[in-house]
């Protein structure tokens, strides 16, 4: 195997041309010059100098090497220089996927946070729900996934995400969303059951799950006259009386719900909002930053 300390000296060698010239150059004796020499020679299995004398010239495996060597040790120094840059958080590039209300609410607040903290660090970001964005971690298409889970299915899952880092985020509840008109519009809080009669719009598939199951425990199954995965959207139609829904609080957050007033939930529902990634990418400076940014922007809310 060739070392890159062996090449650096064979140039050294051939630029100087004497070992003890070498040896000055590259601060050490000229013994050590001769005894790495030596150990390259034995490397490559063949006579790189011939020694006439005090004369030294390259053969032709010598001159061979040291064209080579010039790029391998370009290249190692331009390697050098990008690995420091990307540990001291000079560069580096983290690719997340986060679920549109994080992207609306979480995500802006970190990703300004840590531009301004790490201005050579680049943030792509994708939309997507879990499991899809776990899956994605999983098969190495992104580095951080903003993820959710209900508490019930946290519950029922507990070992779903046990191969990967979970930071907890926050919880966030659901609240009942209904038309500024409806004759729950401004009570303090209601219990889903009082709905029951009422037309639906459901949001995304997960959301959309987890509202039947929550609407069968109560004894009822909603009638959903409509289903969009845009969350501005089931607001538009709430707030035009076209029926009553259930977001997360992150959901809400974003939009400005005109026409539609929110309504506290009872007994509560809530789900769990994390950031998740591989252990070994947990160790990645970036990637440590943009989750520390993530647990930040959350902590203010």
């Amino acid at each position: 195997m060739i070392e890159a300390r062996h090449l650096r000296v064979l140039r050294a060698v051939a630029t100087t041309g004497s070992f003890s010239a070498a040896g000055r150059e590259l601060g050490c004796t000229q013994p050590a010059v001769s005894q790495q020499m030596k150990a390259l020679e034995a490397s490559v299995g063949t006579p790189l100098l011939v020694r006439s004398g005090r004369e030294m010239r390259l053969t032709q495996a010598g001159e061979a090497l040291v064209r080579h060597a010039n790029g391998i040790l370009a290249g190692l120094t331009a390697a050098e220089e990008e690995v420091a840059a990307i540990a001291g958080l000079r560069a580096g590039r983290v690719r997340l996927v986060s679920f549109p209300s994080g992207s609306s609410t979480l995500v802006p607040r970190a990703l300004a946070a840590l531009r301004a903290a790490h201005p050579g660090t680049r943030v792509s970001l994708e939309e997507a729900e879990p499991p899809q964005s776990v899956e994605m971690l999983r098969e190495g298409d992104c580095d951080v996934a903003l993820a959710f889970r209900y508490e019930r299915a946290a519950r029922e899952q507990e070992g779903e995400w046990a191969d990967l880092v979970v930071r907890p985020l926050l919880t966030d509840r659901l609240v009942a969303l209904v038309p500024e008109r409806h004759r729950l519009a401004r009570a303090g809080s209601v219990a889903i059951g009082e709905l029951a009669r009422e037309p639906w719009i459901a949001g995304c598939p997960r959301c959309r799950g987890q509202l039947v199951e929550v609407c069968e425990g109560a004894g009822f199954t909603p009638r959903i006259d409509f289903a969009t995965d845009d969350y501005p959207a089931v607001v538009g139609l709430v707030g035009a009386g076209l029926g009553v829904a259930v977001l997360p609080q992150l959901a809400i957050e974003s939009v400005r719900p005109r026409g539609a007033r929110t309504v506290t939930l009872e007994p509560a529902v809530r789900r769990e909002i994390v950031a998740l990634t591989l252990p070994d990418l947990a160790q990645v400076p970036a990637v440590a930053a943009t989750l520390e940014q993530l647990g930040r922007a959350a902590g203010r809310k």
